[in-house]
């Protein structure tokens, strides 16, 4: 794409009314498509996507995925391919999506990998999540990937480690430092984390 190209694509949904108030590293594939009201700032990459309307885009690389109306996604934000947003959803600073689908309402505000995931809506997800869905297996020469479900109305706490296969149960929480290994019920408590011990330091 030359540089002429890239503005005569962006031009036209400025012409849409798509709000890109400055245009610098800005690139929007030709089969994008973005609803009215949506506004792009610079560092905005879209390869394939379609977006929906009244979204924010800061500093977004994004491929092959769907991003619903309303959603507030950005800084520092990579939505790879097979990705689906819902509607209304906050994804923040440092967050990496993969074959994620994610329900209306649902915030992932930071420092977080959900790959081949599925989350519900209203989920919320604190900072450091690590869904970790590839166990080192190798079929046909391609890796195996595992997924995860969770459910509507579920508290993920912060610097937790989810190894798929698991599925978290609606309006569950998860403790703080966690590492999830089995399923959690819905409406149930989580914590998978070692006791503390303070020993004496030797001087």
């Amino acid at each position: 794409m030359t540089n002429q190209q890239r503005l005569a694509i962006i031009d036209s949904h400025i012409a849409a009314g798509v709000q890109i108030p400055c245009v610098d590293g800005v690139i929007i594939s030709e089969d994008t498509t973005i609803g009215p009201g949506t506004l792009i700032y610079p560092n905005t990459i879209l390869l394939g996507c379609t977006v929906g309307e009244r979204v924010t885009l800061n500093n977004v690389q994004a491929e092959e995925c769907e991003i619903g109306d309303d959603c507030k996604v950005g800084p520092w934000v990579h939505l790879r391919a097979g990705t689906k947003l819902g509607r209304g959803l906050r994804i923040g600073n440092f967050v990496e999506m993969k074959n994620a689908s994610l329900g209306d309402g649902t915030k992932v505000s930071h420092l977080s990998y959900i790959g081949d995931a599925t989350l519900g809506e209203n989920v919320n997800v604190g900072c450091g999540l690590s869904v970790a869905n590839y166990g080192g297996q190798v079929r046909n020469g391609k890796s195996v990937k595992h997924h995860t479900t969770i459910g509507d109305g579920t508290f993920i706490g912060c610097y937790n480690s989810i190894v798929a296969p698991v599925t978290i149960g609606p309006g569950a929480y998860t403790a703080a430092g966690s590492v999830i290994t089995e399923d959690v019920p819905g409406g149930m408590l989580a914590i998978a984390r070692a006791k503390q011990v303070n020993k004496e330091r030797k001087q």
